[in-house]
């Protein structure tokens, strides 16, 4: 199975630029908003966390960040979660996800960055992807995938690279019904593995196969949509 599309240089960027921790730092806003402020208790959260400490969002902006989306400040939380559709060169489909204060802003945005591809209508590619629930985890100990994604309730389960972890013997994506992603997070943490994503996710059905040229090209118009301040996430059909 394929997951989220992921910018290359995503990590690297983020490192030298401040300005790319707002992304990291919307997520844990709306997920202390979404669910409870504590993140032992909220695996999105948690994993939204762990996310922000690996590019080195400083602690005071996180801790804002779960006050601000749980209430606790004066400030007001007033983001949204749209989706656009469409097409990227060669007919690659595209779903980008934004999380947004300006919906009319963003909308206009996202038109002039889809102006090499095609934007397309809700519905024009979301049919080409499951939606579905993902939990990445690892564990220190030995222990099989199989086994705990049956005892923690996910559908599926598939090995992650060891280069994406450290200090970790088994490293899993779980799969799960969107309905079942917390109750199968806590209890993949309950059995000892470490949460490090979880989330609600397009997972594309069939992945294209284009030439590295087109590719290229591809890559280079997912990554000036990526590097916009109100998306979220981008889902395609390539790896």
């Amino acid at each position: 199975m394929g997951a989220m599309w992921k910018h290359s240089g995503r990590v690297e960027k983020a490192n030298k630029l401040g300005a790319t921790f707002s992304k990291y730092a919307k997520e844990i806003a709306v997920a202390a908003k979404l669910g409870r402020p504590d993140p032992a208790s909220n695996a999105r959260l948690r994993a939204a966390i762990e996310a922000a400490k690996k590019i080195s969002v400083p602690k005071d902006t996180i801790e804002r960040n779960i006050k601000k989306g749980a209430g606790l400040l004066d400030e007001q939380m007033n983001f949204e979660t749209v989706f656009y559709e469409g097409f990227a060169p060669h007919k690659v489909p595209v779903i980008v996800e934004c999380l947004t204060d300006n919906k009319n802003r963003t909308a206009a945005d996202v038109r002039v960055l889809f102006r090499k591809g095609q934007l397309g209508s809700n519905g024009s590619v979301s049919w080409m992807f499951d939606r579905l629930g993902i939990v990445e985890a690892n564990h220190k100990e030995k222990k099989d995938m199989e086994e705990a994604a049956i005892e923690a309730g996910a559908q599926n389960v598939e090995a992650l690279d060891k280069s994406e972890f450290s200090d970790a013997i088994v490293g899993a994506r779980f799969f799960t019904e969107v309905t079942d992603l917390d109750t199968v997070g806590k209890s993949l943490s309950t059995a000892g593995w470490n949460i490090t994503t979880s989330e609600i996710s397009y997972i594309v059905k069939n992945m294209l196969e284009i030439s590295e040229d087109q590719k290229k090209e591809v890559v280079e118009f997912l990554g000036a949509i990526d590097d916009h301040d109100d998306v979220h996430r981008i889902y395609t059909a390539i790896k």
